[in-house]
């Protein structure tokens, strides 16, 4: 206890000893003020929603003090994030993780065909640098967004091109350059704006490297270290050896690197139609699966010599138009999206030279028309939106010595893969409410799903063809009280649904740990009921929100035992293997509260606080069990100064712990990476400092998990950054 409290002293002082951060700082950004939400589907100030959500500002300049999109949210206190390896993040919204939750960015779903249910890293592709804006939809969305928002959404909006007036020169842009000592970090961002009247370019350009991670060396409390990497796979002269490591606090085989491109124009013309251009690539290195590096055998060596994923390709053009007064009083919105992504796993196991590879191709293409018609009384918002997704999946294995080239079994079905999506959606809210504001929505929409078996020599099944068809539907309606200019009461409900996808409904896939799935053609959709209530307070100097959440979630699809042929176990590639299968297995209920605060203690300083705590369980055979995905509590407290000059955020990160008893027998928590005992809880002491040199020039600098603790996030399989000492230069021109 004594350290602790020594531990927050020296955090409270740590403002008056050292030198800042940007003038809406790291904290600043995450108050209860009156922010606007932007999204294609609304813009909307946030303390008109019933539903809670987050809003997170990455424009503001010399704000640089975190790596990833992933690493800025879990900074937030926002979110929890797993990860596997440094390449990822896995967000957890209320207990919802992966394809449970729908990532957002441009106002298009990046959700595919093969996001998977277990830990989702692909937020990765995302270059934080391109980002202007982050929120955050708590509770199901799905009236909002459509399937897979049943925990929530997060929308991402990328930097928007700006037009010339009297603050936005002909050319302007910035420059960053960043480095970090826990990764050897470099990384540089460049970016330029033209400006004219009526048109307007965007050009943006980052690249990230990142060496292995360093983990902490010092105890957390009285828990003993873990996860050292004692010893790791190296391949000599063509032959797998175990090499011992002379730094077991380096995570080796962890690094990669990134790069991101983003083009955009934007061409106004003299009738109020604006049209909207936007390409977008992202690519990476190979980037190594950490956990599985790790993974051993029962006489203590390691299992896998490779397991990485192949450089992740992001491909991205969409075209957006928008028109006001399309009609009387009514906005008008089009957009259409081509993606194309690309990723990989390649993985071999140590003494076996045959690299096994498998790669999916992904097109998607998204039409939506929204509209906006303002009445007297309230706001209609209404519109269609469409998207196809299709997939290649193929496979190969290569002898690295030999480069000998044989085919082997894909992940999904090797023939034809597609699913569509056609929804329409219809929402109202009433407009300029003094005390009562409401809203009411609802989305409807037809699903369809196929995959065919092109070649099942590897695996006979006695079916060729996979298909679905699904009727879906959701709800929402919320309420905002204002009993006064200073207190709110809120409550929300409403609806979420998941249709099933190819990885959901038609992969054929050995998990690593001896066990095989297989598809099960009788999966229905995933659907969730969420209620919240909550308070808002506003006073002079104060902000207060609290939220109380509670989460039905019907047949919800859970990866079990299953029969092939009437037979519980399978051969396959030579290992006798358990079948399982994802199967709708009943009801399961979330529940938890989440808190924020701010307090402007003086003009200067300034007070900030999450904590979000989650409890989750499944019904099974009348008893009830841990629900997978339920993240200890979690949050954030920060104390800030600001002044012309300078910024100053010192903050704590702090996690509760995960005991044995609250994992989840489904094996997603991954409790095989966790320590003996559970995870502990853990809370980490951060600075960070912005100095404004000049208007132009802004220097970031901090620390990063100053004691150096030594602790792992629970589910993850690679340990948390050690001490980190990071500096940023901006240049604004």
């Amino acid at each position: 206890m004594r350290s602790k409290l020594v531990g927050l002293f020296l955090l409270l002082l740590f403002p008056v000893l050292s030198i800042s951060q940007s003038k809406d700082s790291l904290i600043s950004n995450y108050n209860l003020k009156e922010v606007e939400i932007v999204s294609t589907y609304f813009t909307d100030k946030k303390t008109n929603s019933s539903q809670e959500i987050s809003v997170l500002n990455l424009s503001t300049f010399g704000n640089k003090a975190f790596q990833t999109t992933a690493d800025y949210i879990e900074k937030s206190g926002k979110l929890f994030i797993q990860k596997s390896q440094q390449g990822g993040g896995s967000p957890i919204i209320r207990g919802f993780e992966a394809s449970r939750i729908l990532l957002k960015l441009d106002g298009v779903r990046l959700n595919n065909l093969i996001y998977r249910a277990g830990h989702l890293q692909n937020i990765i592709s995302v270059d934080a640098s391109l980002l202007e804006q982050i929120s955050i939809f708590n509770g199901a969305s799905s009236t909002y967004f459509g399937s897979d928002a049943l925990g929530g959404a997060i929308v991402m909006q990328t930097i928007r091109p700006k037009l010339k007036n009297d603050s936005v020169a002909s050319f302007s842009g910035k420059t960053t350059s960043r480095y970090a000592t826990v990764n050897t970090e470099k990384a540089i961002s460049f970016e330029l704006n033209y400006a004219s009247t009526n048109w307007a370019s965007l050009t943006l350009f980052s690249s990230n490297s990142f060496s292995d991670l360093k983990m902490g060396k010092r105890k957390n409390n009285n828990n003993p270290i873990f996860g050292l990497r004692e010893s790791y796979i190296e391949t000599i002269q063509g032959v797998d050896q175990m090499v011992s490591n002379s730094n077991p606090f380096l995570q080796v085989a962890s690094g990669y690197n990134q790069y991101s491109i983003l083009q955009k124009f934007v061409f106004v013309q003299q009738n109020k139609l604006t049209h909207n251009f936007n390409f977008q690539y992202s690519n990476s290195s190979n980037i190594p699966r950490y956990d599985r590096l790790t993974d051993t055998n029962n006489n203590g060596t390691l299992r896998n010599a490779e397991w990485y994923y192949g450089p992740q390709k992001r491909v991205f053009a969409s075209y957006n138009v928008d028109r006001e007064n399309l009609f009387k009083n009514t906005n008008f919105n089009s957009q259409i999206t081509y993606q194309n992504t690309e990723e990989s796993r390649h993985n071999r196991r140590f003494g076996n030279y045959n690299l096994q590879n498998r790669i999916e191709k992904v097109d998607a293409l998204n039409l939506t028309l929204d509209l906006r018609t303002t009445f007297k009384n309230f706001l209609l918002f209404y519109g269609v939106e469409s998207n196809y997704d299709n997939l290649k999946s193929t496979a190969f294995s290569n002898n690295i010595n030999t480069n000998e080239n044989k085919p082997i079994d894909t992940r999904y079905p090797n023939g034809k893969n597609y699913t569509t999506r056609n929804e329409i959606y219809m929402s109202a809210t009433n407009r300029n409410p003094a005390k009562f504001n409401w809203n009411l929505g609802s989305r409807f929409g037809f699903a369809t799903l196929k995959s065919t078996i092109a070649d099942d020599s590897f695996f006979p099944l006695p079916f060729d063809l996979i298909e679905q068809k699904n009727t879906t539907y959701s709800f929402s309606g919320g309420f905002v009280y204002k009993t006064s200019s200073q207190f709110a009461l809120v409550g929300n409900l409403s609806s979420g649904f998941r249709v099933p996808n190819i990885d959901d409904l038609s992969k054929i896939f050995e998990s690593g740990n001896g066990t095989l799935i297989v598809p099960n053609i009788d999966l229905k959709p995933e659907k969730t009921i969420t209620t919240d209530f909550g308070i808002r307070t506003n006073f002079k100097n104060i902000q207060i929100e609290q939220t109380y959440f509670y989460t039905r979630l019907y047949d919800a699809i859970v990866t079990d035992f299953f029969t092939y042929n009437s037979q519980s176990t399978i051969l396959y590639n030579g290992v006798v293997s358990t079948v399982v299968a994802n199967q709708n297995k009943g009801k399961a209920f979330i529940t938890g509260i989440s808190s924020k605060l701010s307090y402007k203690i003086t003009s200067q300083w300034q007070l900030d606080g999450t904590f979000t705590y989650t409890k989750g369980q499944r019904d099974e055979n009348e008893t009830r069990k841990p629900l997978d995905h339920i993240a200890p509590f979690y949050g954030r407290i920060g104390l800030q100064f600001q002044n012309k000059f300078i910024t100053t955020t010192a903050y704590l990160l702090f996690n509760g712990e995960k005991d044995l008893k609250d994992y989840s027998d489904s094996g997603e928590d991954n409790l095989q990476y966790a320590p003996e005992n559970g995870t502990p809880s853990w809370t980490t002491y951060n600075i960070t400092n912005t100095l404004f040199l000049t208007k132009k020039i802004a220097l970031d600098f901090g620390i990063e998990n100053i004691l150096d603790i030594n602790y792992r996030t629970f589910a993850s399989g690679i340990n948390a950054p050690g001490r980190n000492f990071y500096s940023t230069l901006h240049f604004r021109f």
